[in-house]
């Protein structure tokens, strides 16, 4: 549990069931994600399926659930239509648990705590923090707390909503949009990627966790997910996953 104790996650759920799994109704457990969002989800252009620190985690709790899991790529704008709608049996996709969320769809117990940040051009010192932002552009995924966060600086001049975050970046690279508001985790994989077009500036300014969703009604699915996902922290599979995408701590 060392790795959560540091994000301050803290997993309340009872261990009920062993290795064999977790007796899961199904034989296939259909998950959506919305595979534009590196290095929690994204698209391997040699193989075409779906990759990334969210992938990998909802694998190891299948395994846990003794059930196979299918990935569905969805657009992020009908992902949560999809699930209400009963298209799939859960969603991972780096999504906050907010308020408004809980109104329309339950969330399994937080499994990353994330924040937003400012992404700017490398070349660019104009902006330092927030502070900065009078009458300048920002470029977000549509729907997403960075989008929501956006909102709320009144002192922007414009937001520009993509429906997919490489989509906002091309808008900063462009110099159509001076800052990018963006997940601290996908701002570090993209400056790894372009280690000269971009840069963090000022501080992360929300603490958010994600969670994964689950339609209302479906309790004994949601507790054999918190169940899954406790066994996955117990056992060290999540450090190792975590290690994996983002190093140690």
């Amino acid at each position: 549990m060392k790795k959560l104790n540091r994000l301050a996650i803290i997993l309340t759920v009872v261990l009920f069931f062993g290795a064999s799994g977790l007796g899961f109704a199904q034989e296939v457990l259909k998950v959506a994600t919305d595979a534009t969002f590196p290095p929690f989800e994204s698209v391997d252009p040699d193989t075409d399926e779906c990759v990334g620190f969210d992938i990998d985690l909802i694998k190891a709790i299948g395994v846990e659930m003794g059930a196979e899991v299918e990935i569905l790529n969805t657009a992020w704008d009908g992902i949560l239509p999809g699930l209400i709608n009963g298209n799939y049996d859960i969603v991972i996709a780096a999504m906050t648990i907010t308020e408004e969320r809980l109104m329309a769809v339950d969330f399994s117990e937080p499994y990353f705590n994330a924040s937003q940040v400012l992404v700017v051009r490398k070349d660019d010192d104009r902006i330092k923090g927030l502070d900065d932002l009078t009458g300048m552009v920002a470029a977000v995924q549509i729907g997403t707390t960075g989008d929501l966060e956006a909102s709320e600086i009144k002192s922007l001049k414009r937001v520009a909503r993509f429906n997919y975050f490489p989509e906002a970046f091309m808008e900063l690279q462009n110099k159509s949009a001076d800052v990018a508001i963006v997940d601290l985790q996908v701002a570090l994989d993209y400056m790894k990627n372009n280690p000269e077009g971009a840069k963090i500036v000022g501080e992360p300014f929300t603490q958010e966790q994600y969670g994964i969703a689950i339609r209302k009604g479906r309790k004994e699915l949601l507790d054999q997910v918190n169940q899954a996902l406790a066994a996955v922290v117990e056992k060290g599979i999540y450090d190792e996953i975590y290690t994996k995408y983002f190093g140690v701590n």
